[in-house]
């Protein structure tokens, strides 16, 4: 049986455990932090590149028309204003006169309307949002400042109404190459990795023999300069991206852009992510360049959020580079004998997003009935087993007769296949609980009948049941669990 706790208390203990157990620490820990920054600890890095080898798997090797580059992070300014993002990368802001403190227009709108909710005035609440989802899609920043006077929305600081006009805000970090810094220097940090697929359209498309429809991957770090950060690392100034552009024919791009759609949606689904958690939310207002737009939703403690974009672009990106480098950045279809400029169905999941996906959903608080003797507890991280950071934690029964020297031959035999934990400390069911808190799917118990016929028992995460197996056959069923579809 779970406790079940409010999502107000359940995302702080979840954020408290990702730090404990060595997931994710706040940057610069030990002065005290950096806002919105933040480092993966041992069994993080573990779980994200975990993420990171199946989504890049599943992409260039279950789809054989995707190929992958690495582009770097330093771009040619004119890219940014080829792209629109020295002019218009902005979202809108406000600031508290009183506080000096400076918001996100929709964010600070949405914080009102769940404090609304909160204290049962649902559907003020969703007026609220409806108007601020239409003052955006209309870019009304008059408007959304209306809102917030008429709602009377304070400052959390200042406590005050006391408000500046809506303005926008560039969200690109920029710093200069070379010894001299002056304006002609400059260049940005990428605040997306897409960018680097497209000015390299043609080096691939040439290079790796590729025929329109093709697909072209990368994972990447990308830098944004947010005001309102927040909800652990689900918003970063330094984030990772996952993003992959399909090129394809014009005229075609509304059938690309549903079977990318469907088939994303079918990713999550084979990492375990429960269909009730996750929805499409289509776009109120999609971008000028776009003709179709959808973000994949999840229910995080918060609320239902974005992990992942799907976009139909058209030929905006290519086209705008080919105005801005004076390169042709078409396509010529040798079967219709015609120079074309593809249009794009964008692919984009936030690496960082995904790993706070797979901690909100794993994380559980259990009570354990006992029949004999008062309930037990644990705190457990369900996380899929092919995500494991750890797959495997072999535990000498003692640490004498021969035992440890058995689990550690096990090992050897099984870490070249996944990874795997030794620990010999404490008590088996103290060792149990420090596994179950850092997700590991399976536990073998080497004991003294190991000696004897070469069996273990095995003990599984989720259910806590014990079988005796053959330690050969330990490891097959193990590699056989922790397998994806591809």
């Amino acid at each position: 049986m779970n406790k079940e706790k409010q999502p107000d208390d359940l995302f702080p203990s979840i954020i408290a455990h990702a730090k404990e157990y060595g997931f994710i620490f706040p940057s610069s820990d030990i002065y005290e932090g950096l806002s919105a920054v933040y480092d993966y600890g041992p069994y993080g890095c573990e779980l994200k590149r975990n993420i990171r080898e199946y989504w890049w798997q599943w992409m260039t090797l279950a789809h054989d028309h995707i190929v992958g580059i690495d582009a770097a992070i330093f771009m040619h300014p004119t890219t940014w204003k080829a792209s629109g993002h020295i002019d218009s990368f902005s979202d809108p802001m406000i600031d508290n006169l009183d506080s000096k403190k400076r918001y996100r227009v929709d964010h600070l709108i949405e914080l009102h309307a769940e404090e609304l909710k909160k204290n049962n005035q649902t559907a003020l609440a969703d007026t609220l949002l409806q108007e601020m989802d239409a003052c955006i899609a209309q870019d009304n920043f008059t408007g959304l400042k209306e809102l917030i006077d008429r709602y009377k929305i304070k400052c959390s600081v200042s406590n005050t109404c006391n408000w500046t006009p809506v303005r926008q805000f560039n969200l690109m970090f920029s710093t200069q190459l070379g010894s001299v810094s002056d304006e002609a220097n400059t260049i940005y940090l990428r605040p997306e990795t897409a960018q680097g697929i497209f000015a390299n359209f043609l080096n691939v498309q040439k290079t790796a023999r590729m025929k329109i429809p093709f697909g072209i991957a990368q994972v990447g770090k990308a830098f944004r300069n947010e005001i309102v950060a927040r909800q652990f690392i689900f918003r970063m100034r330094e984030f990772e991206q996952m993003e992959m552009q399909f090129f394809v024919k014009p005229g075609s791009q509304k059938d690309w852009y549903i079977y990318w759609k469907e088939e994303r949606l079918k990713w999550y689904k084979n990492i375990g992510i429960p269909v009730d958690n996750l929805r499409y939310h289509d776009h109120v207002k999609t971008a000028h360049y776009a003709d179709a737009a959808v973000d994949i939703e999840f229910n995080f403690p918060f609320g239902f959020k974005e992990v992942e974009g799907i976009h139909s672009r058209t030929d905006f990106d290519l086209s705008q580079h080919q105005k801005f480098s004076g390169k042709k950045m078409q396509y010529f279809d040798t079967e219709t004998n015609q120079h074309f400029i593809p249009y794009v169905i964008e692919t984009s999941v936030g690496l960082d997003r995904l790993v706070l996906l797979i901690l909100c959903n794993a994380y559980k608080e259990e009570v354990i009935k006992k029949e004999n003797g008062p309930d037990d507890s644990r705190v457990v991280l369900k996380i899929p087993p092919p995500l494991a950071p750890i797959k495997l934690a072999v535990l000498p029964l003692t640490k004498k007769d021969g035992l440890p020297e058995i689990a550690r031959a096990f090992i050897d035999t099984c870490k070249t296949s996944f990874k795997c934990f030794y620990e010999e400390k404490d008590t088996i069911g103290k060792r149990y609980r420090r596994q179950d808190a850092i997700g590991t799917p399976f536990c073998v118990t080497i004991d003294h009948q190991t000696k004897d016929d070469q069996t273990a028992t095995i003990r599984y995460r989720d259910s806590m049941l014990q079988e005796r197996l053959p330690l050969e056959e330990i490891k097959k069923k193990i590699s056989a669990i922790i397998r994806l579809p591809l």
